[in-house]
């Protein structure tokens, strides 16, 4: 496993780090099978896993307690925080003090403490953000108490998806040690201002969605169906669903002899330098066979990056 440096934290992590929410809540997941998949990651060198209180009620950050009281001192595991008002993503204009209030962090914190069994998180992360709520200083000293008590070393954002440009301004208050984006060759806009003042600002950069939570993989069809209350469902309506179908078709072509659209989309991310960590979702072994291979491979040819940048997809989405 090829290892990158996380910011100005200075941590050396393996470059494929482990995606947690699948094996959460999304149907076909097994906890015996999560497990094991789990220790293997380890043994082929992940050691960066990602989860959130909210992965299937804490699920999955308690499917991590095993792993992490037999590793804790070679692994690092960061967790999210979910918004009190239980909406995603957040609305413009709705104030700080009903999403993240101090005493709500605070009581989170402690709460996935317990759940994966830990003193210290290395890494909390709101699972939302607006940039406006940088105005307010209660967010700002309940971080500083935090790492002071030493239950965190680092803290971070999740940025809502499909917007990269809001969180730049907290990147450049100095305010997060890292970000959390959507980045993949379908969604490549986090490059445009968000990576570069990350890299001016020794900021993290952690890419999430590597296959666009599936059709980057290359095996959906238009008769792909998912069972009910599978979000995949949701995110899959018969219009997104139809044009990531004929988007991830246009790709095949531009696959290499030995190679699969899934291995291509890994290591079209692993070849930017200005990621630290990517977080593939992985269920199963195989998943951490062919994920963690990717490191190994290296980047992808120049020609081909370029060929790659030419399918970036410009979706809907709120603007600043």
């Amino acid at each position: 496993m090829r290892q990158r440096t996380f910011g100005r934290m200075g941590w050396k992590v393996g470059e494929v780090g482990y995606g947690t929410w699948g094996m959460g809540e999304w149907s076909g997941s097994d906890d015996a099978e999560s497990l094991a998949s789990l220790e293997l990651a380890v043994s082929k060198g992940v050691d960066f896993f990602d989860t959130a209180q909210s992965y299937g009620g804490g699920r999955s950050e308690r499917l991590l307690a095993p792993l992490l009281a037999r590793h804790r001192g070679s692994v690092f595991i960061a967790t999210k925080v979910p918004p009190k008002n239980g909406e995603w993503p957040a609305r413009p204009g709705v104030p700080l003090r009903e999403v993240f209030p101090g005493t709500f962090v605070r009581e989170s914190v402690d709460i996935s403490r317990a759940r994966l069994g830990v003193e210290t998180i290395d890494l909390l992360q709101l699972h939302q953000w607006d940039d406006d709520w940088l105005a307010g200083g209660e967010l700002a000293e309940t971080v500083a108490d935090l790492k002071a008590a030493g239950a965190i070393r680092a803290f971070g954002l999740s940025l809502n998806r499909r917007e990269p440009w809001n969180g730049i301004e907290a990147v450049r208050a100095g305010f997060v040690d890292a970000v959390q984006v959507v980045y993949n060759v379908f969604d490549q806009a986090a490059e445009d201002e968000l990576f570069p003042a990350c890299r001016e600002n020794g900021v993290a950069v952690i890419a999430r969605c590597p296959f666009d939570e599936g059709s980057l993989i290359g095996n959906l069809t238009l008769q792909t169906t998912w069972p009910e209350g599978d979000w995949r469902g949701r995110y899959f309506n018969p219009a997104n669903l139809a044009q990531s179908v004929a988007r991830a078709d246009a790709l095949k072509p531009l696959v290499p002899a030995g190679m699969t659209v899934a291995d291509m989309a890994l290591r079209f991310i692993l070849s930017n330098p200005d990621v630290s960590v990517v977080i593939p979702g992985m269920r199963k072994p195989s998943h951490v066979q062919t994920n963690t291979a990717a490191s190994d491979a290296g980047p992808l040819p120049p020609e081909l990056m370029a060929e790659l940048r030419r399918h970036r997809w410009e979706r809907a989405t709120k603007t600043r």
